[in-house]
């Protein structure tokens, strides 16, 4: 079951979200934390980035629940500048390792998509690892290559750096 979470319901789920962010980090997650990562860095991020930006109505949670707790998580950013206030991004697609292969990534991003296209936005936009399995996924819901960088990001647990691929998606 997906459902979109309301900036005034946001605060009864950060226990969920906390465990969700920190078990696909010490997954291998590339979604800008490194380990060590411990559960208070987690939630330090749910409870200041996203807690402000939600507040702001600038941000939008949508969360897959199974078997009685968050199995996933997508969100949709679009606190851009004036001249890209037709373009979203996708930030923190995220399912937790005992849930994976079973279709809860594809559906958060189908439900982000329909609600980006129904809010008036025109464009979606991300930034995944590339050659991640999170790169095909996107390339699966019609998200176009824009191009890569080389050595953008550090691997989560290893001393290496990865490209990022940067995709869109025409609404």
């Amino acid at each position: 079951m997906i459902e979109e979470i309301a900036p005034g319901s946001y605060d009864a789920e950060i226990d969920g979200l906390t465990s969700l962010l920190h078990a696909c980090v010490h997954a291998g997650a590339s979604v800008n934390f490194v380990l060590p990562f411990p559960p208070e860095e987690a939630r330090a991020f749910w409870t200041g980035k996203v807690a402000v930006a939600m507040a702001a109505g600038k941000r939008r949670l949508w969360l897959a629940r199974a078997a009685g707790q968050v199995a996933g998580c997508v969100m949709l950013d679009w606190d851009l500048p004036p001249n890209q206030a037709h373009r979203g991004e996708v930030t923190k697609l995220l399912v937790h390792p005992d849930f994976r292969r079973r279709h809860l990534g594809q559906d958060l991003i189908a439900t982000l998509l329909a609600a980006a296209a129904a809010q008036g936005l025109r464009l979606v936009t991300l930034d995944t690892t590339t050659g991640s399995p999170a790169q095909g996924l996107y390339a699966a819901a019609g998200f176009n290559l824009a191009g890569s960088i080389p050595n953008f990001s550090r691997h989560p647990s290893e001393d290496r750096l990865e490209s990022t691929s940067y995709m869109y998606r025409v609404l």
